[in-house]
């Protein structure tokens, strides 16, 4: 019996939690165990030092077994106990900053540096304690146990150094993908949701039919990292659609990244050989333009009447909302006259299926410029870190300071060449290669999508409110085609020539890459005749100066 939405959507996600739960509580890995193992086994050597008298006066290079085996703790199983504690500190912060989703962005993301952090000072504050405070050691040994001191406390230094990088990548990575694909993967998000749910059983009919009031709906996807699947995670698309630009936070944008490049749906969900054959297949994955063909077959004909060659608005009615609706007919050609036909159907899948293999590689790219980065800065840091090491150890003196920071400034330049090379090779020689699109090297930079200028020239004594109307007119040639056009196109007067003609220039962008040269053309042709009939309807015309005319008599 189906149930209302309202009253599931609480239950299921929180069925969801207590079965992931009971999974990661049950896959106990084989590392833990181990780790378990050797804390266990120290454990009982420490009580055992303490407890016997024989083991408790027995000394070990100068020291009791004691203090080796709290050290030998510290050391081995300090990662093992630091682990909980970063738990217990991640669920602290979760209860409490539940909603502010920045912050548990970075919670998350530096958990793994802090741990390192708290592991590094716990075998520094040991170590100090139990081998510093003894002033009987001889001089070699003294010599050694320094050594040694300076050494954990590079360690440290260094772990405050990658934590600093790793929250610094973490800012910049956020910002750079919320400015340059949070839109692409908004509506790419949108469309996955559109086909799955489109792929499916009517719910919304199915909800109408037992007085149930249907509300928006979720996106499923599969989770997967280095290969192997996570988990299901659920996207709200009532929150998705009210997502800004300028408000979304790390964490949100993160959890939509991965639904388009990590999910184990991959490029797009087909949910409807799982609603005909029950016994459990996976989503499909389609890999070309045939199989996105036949996807689009399928879904049409789940949605479509009976014997009816076409959709309409009411038969969309029957799986999503009328919010939803409203959202999706206008991404599909022909929807003027009411109807959407196979054809204009399997074209708009194709255009998803491509813009969505486009955006997961760019995405893939990113993330590998990224992570080269990453290596290249860890490198440096661990260098300096060598060089606060023999600092502290006074190897490194005032000259050979000077001459390694000489050194190190020409190794800063190419560094810096380095990191410039790595970012051309991935976005100017991998992603255009990838995803088909447009490429200028050499002083030129590339753009995602096609901008379009055309000059025009009118009259000048036409007046200033028919331009404005023109303008107007213009505008909302483009807000009624939002999956042509970006909105907002620039009209600019250009000049004025021979106190009679403006010339104009009309600047707009395209929605597509540069590579769709067939359609561009076909849009663009629209757009002419578009601006054609509103000057025309306008009357606004350009008329030549009066010119001379000589007649000459001929016999």
């Amino acid at each position: 019996m189906l149930r209302c939405y309202s009253q599931t959507d609480e239950n299921e996600e929180i069925y969801e939690k207590v079965k992931l739960h009971r999974v990661k509580r049950s896959g106990i890995k084989h590392r833990a165990l181990l780790e378990l193992a050797v804390f266990v086994a120290i454990l009982c050597t420490l009580v055992v030092s303490l407890t016997v008298d024989k083991v408790n006066k027995h000394l070990i290079w100068g020291l009791e077994v004691w203090k080796w085996c709290v050290f030998v703790m510290v050391t081995l199983s300090g990662m093992f106990m630091t682990n909980w504690f970063m738990h217990l500190a991640v669920f602290i912060i979760e209860r409490n900053y539940l909603l502010r989703k920045k912050v548990l962005y970075f919670v998350h993301g530096l958990k793994k540096n802090v741990q390192v952090f708290i592991w590094f000072s716990l075998v520094l504050v040991a170590w100090i304690f139990l081998f510093e405070e003894d002033n009987k050691h001889s001089r070699k040994t003294k010599k050694f146990l320094d050594l040694i001191t300076w050494t954990i406390v590079s360690l440290l230094v260094g772990s405050i150094l990658f934590l600093m990088k790793t929250f610094a990548l973490k800012v910049l990575a956020s910002k750079f993908n919320v400015r340059n694909f949070f839109e692409r993967i908004q509506v790419s998000v949108f469309h996955q949701y559109v086909l799955q749910t489109l792929s499916g059983p009517p719910h919304v009919e199915e909800a109408e039919r037992v007085g149930c009031k249907p509300k928006r709906g979720h996106l499923s996807f599969m989770s997967t990292e280095d290969g192997s699947v996570k988990g299901k995670k659920v996207l709200d698309m009532g929150k998705v659609h009210k997502m800004k630009q300028e408000k979304v936070s790390a964490l949100a944008m993160r959890v939509l990244i991965e639904a388009v490049r990590a999910s184990g749906l991959s490029t797009i969900s087909s949910t409807l050989d799982e609603c005909i054959n029950r016994r459990g297949k996976h989503d499909k994955e389609i890999t070309n333009e045939m199989e996105a063909v036949a996807a689009a077959y399928d879904i049409f004909n789940n949605v479509a009447q009976p014997n009816r060659n076409y959709i309409n608005e009411d038969d969309l009615l029957r799986f999503m909302i009328k919010e939803e609706v409203d959202l999706v007919l206008p991404l599909i050609e022909g929807t003027e006259t009411g109807k959407i036909t196979r054809k204009a159907f399997i074209e708009w899948v194709i255009k998803v299926y491509t813009s969505r293999k486009a955006l997961g590689h760019s995405l893939d790219d990113t993330k590998t410029a990224v992570k080269q980065v990453d290596k290249l800065i860890a490198g440096v840091l661990t260098i300096i870190t060598f060089i606060i090491w023999l600092i502290l150890l006074d190897i490194a003196s005032t000259k050979f300071l000077l001459v390694f920071s000489s050194q190190f400034v020409g190794l800063a330049f190419m560094i810096g060449s380095t990191c410039k090379n790595i970012f051309e090779s991935f976005v100017f020689v991998m992603h255009p290669y990838d995803v088909g699109d447009r490429c200028v090297v050499d002083g030129v930079m590339k753009s995602r999508h096609g901008r379009f200028y055309r000059t025009l020239s009118i009259a000048f004594s036409t007046p200033a409110a028919k331009i404005a109307t023109f303008k107007k007119r213009i505008g909302d040639v483009y807000w009624r085609n939002p999956h042509h056009w970006y909105p907002e196109p620039m009209l600019m007067v250009k000049a004025i020539e021979n106190v009679n003609k403006l010339k104009m220039n009309l600047l707009v962008q395209h929605t597509i890459n540069f590579q769709n040269f067939g359609e561009k053309n076909l849009r663009r042709t629209e757009l002419f005749i578009a601006i054609k009939r509103v000057l025309e309807e306008l009357e606004i015309d350009y008329t030549l100066l009066p010119q001379d005319v000589h007649l000459t008599s001929h016999k």
